[in-house]
């Protein structure tokens, strides 16, 4: 029997699972650490928090397996993906926490080089638009910000990397510093037609070549663990951003199939083969895992808050105690009585991108309760999924390509019945739930299996996908319609231009 170990890196936790080669999960270790806020906007994580968290989960969640470490015959890498980590050559020492994705910080750095009309170049080249997700105005803040930084990045004392490269770095003792295509796809630093850094977007943020690290496909090489952190040294044969390997691990090898990871935040992805699909919706244009010779894309938008939007009733409101509270006092009320939430605390993804949209709770009354806030914040996540994937299928559509006949979802949040169904019933598609809803891990261990030989080819994974549920809508199109248009208008309120 072959087996595979996958680390997921995310944006609270980091975790590692061991799959059997039918995409049973054996054993899995979750740990969390410390997110930091040290301004309004700022979110940071302690690069040494990532390392030891993902290590430790590693090592327990072979002891939990039963299988040994010899038994691995890859290792696959997936990971929260414009996080931005530098450190120092020589000694690997970070010379600041992490820029997580989420941060705002260069909100002003974007609006300027927008301002100066360079966002359509941008957009050309990298597939991305000019916002603070991304990487370069995270590394550039780094270099302007740390003394010296900047300095020594361009004498070659620094490195930089996704989380992905991070990780890889710590795992081959240093040895390797290297990313996949799907990560490097998300810094606006990759031109998507090359595959390969992009000498006019390095100019344009003010980013030193001799920090990235080698981008190579996402089913390949990157390097060995060192033996002194499982026992023994494994392959690295797989690595991808985490929205990328949920779409490989739903079997979306090939075009046309879309998928929506609720998380921390929301990812959707379609993919579009070797076709690269310019939106006129407001999505972005990024790399697919690359595991045959061509580099595949998709469309993507991004709903920054999807499973933060409950944490918040958590921890922000004190409505429930623990997250999975919501979905029983959601289900109190058999609608939001006209509440609205949007959740824009940190602004507004696709299809809007408005970095300046504030959050807000709409359609209040006296009669207002805890439950229809809660049923409120569910539809939230519902229906800005909606407008991504409406948004999605215009531009498939426009360009050829079928329109969209099913969504597969995963993520923690796809356990929510009451959320799917929403989902289901405002999209006016199918839902497929899948056996193996951990489809993030399971991407990367398909792409290290693959790279060793566990798997053939891509059709011997295709076949492996089951479905646990298929989520049939239930709702009329007129209500579905009338319900959007009432987030469409909510939408508009929180926004300040």
């Amino acid at each position: 029997m072959s087996y595979l170990l996958a680390l997921d890196q995310g944006t609270s936790s980091s975790r590692a699972i061991v799959f059997d080669a039918a995409g049973h999960p054996l054993a899995t270790a979750q740990a969390s650490f410390e997110q930091h806020f040290p301004q309004p906007g700022w979110v940071e994580h302690d690069p040494w928090d990532i390392w030891h968290t993902q290590l430790n989960t590693a090592r327990e969640a072979l002891a939990r397996s039963g299988v040994s470490a010899q038994e691995i015959r890859a290792v696959g890498v997936t990971n929260q993906r414009e996080t931005t980590l530098v450190w120092d050559k020589t000694t690997g020492e970070p010379v600041t926490r992490a820029i997580v994705w989420q941060d705002r910080r260069t909100q002003e750095r974007c609006a300027d080089l927008r301002a100066q009309g360079l966002e359509p170049r941008v957009q050309a080249l990298s597939g991305l638009v000019l916002d603070p997700y991304f990487s370069a105005t995270k590394i550039a803040w780094i270099l302007d910000h740390i003394p010296n930084a900047r300095q020594r990045a361009e004498h070659g004392e620094l490195l930089f990397g996704t989380v992905d490269t991070w990780l890889i770095y710590q795992l081959s003792a240093g040895r390797v510093h290297a990313t996949d295509v799907t990560n490097a796809s998300r810094t606006a630093l990759m031109n998507l037609n090359t595959g390969q850094w992009d000498d006019e977007l390095l100019a344009l943020f003010g980013i030193p070549r001799a920090m990235l690290p080698e981008i190579r496909p996402s089913s390949g090489h990157f390097g060995h663990v060192d033996p002194s952190w499982l026992g023994v040294e494994l392959e690295i044969g797989g690595v991808a951003g985490d929205q990328q390997s949920a779409l490989f691990g739903q079997a979306g090898l090939r075009a046309g199939v879309a998928k929506n990871t609720y998380g921390t935040g929301c990812f959707l992805l379609m993919h579009t083969g070797n076709q690269r699909v310019a939106s006129q919706h407001g999505l972005l244009t990024t790399a697919a895992a690359q595991w045959e010779s061509a580099l595949p894309c998709a469309l993507e938008g991004s709903v920054f808050m999807a499973g933060a939007v409950v944490q918040w009733l958590r921890d922000g409101l004190g409505l429930i105690q623990s997250a999975s509270e919501v979905q029983a006092l959601a289900s109190q009320v058999p609608d939001s009585a006209g509440v609205m939430l949007v959740p824009a605390f940190t602004g507004l993804g696709a299809p809007y991108w408005d970095a300046q949209a504030r959050g807000a709770i709409l359609g209040l009354t006296r009669g207002s309760t805890r439950a229809h806030v809660a049923r409120a914040a569910l539809e939230s996540i519902a229906m800005q999924s909606v407008a991504v994937l409406q948004a999605m299928n215009a531009d498939a559509q426009a360009q050829g390509a079928p329109a969209l006949q099913e969504l597969r979802v995963d993520g923690g949040a796809c356990v929510n019945d009451l959320l799917m169904q929403m989902q289901a019933d405002l999209l006016g598609l199918p839902l497929m739930r899948p056996q193996v809803i951990e489809t993030t891990a399971w991407g990367a261990a398909c792409l290290a299996g693959l790279h060793a030989g566990v798997f053939a080819h891509g059709d011997d994974l295709a076949q492996r996908w089951a479905c646990e549920r298929v989520f049939e809508p239930q709702m009329s199109r007129d209500q579905a319609q009338a319900k959007m248009a009432q987030w469409e208008h909510a939408v508009r309120q929180t926004r300040l231009n």
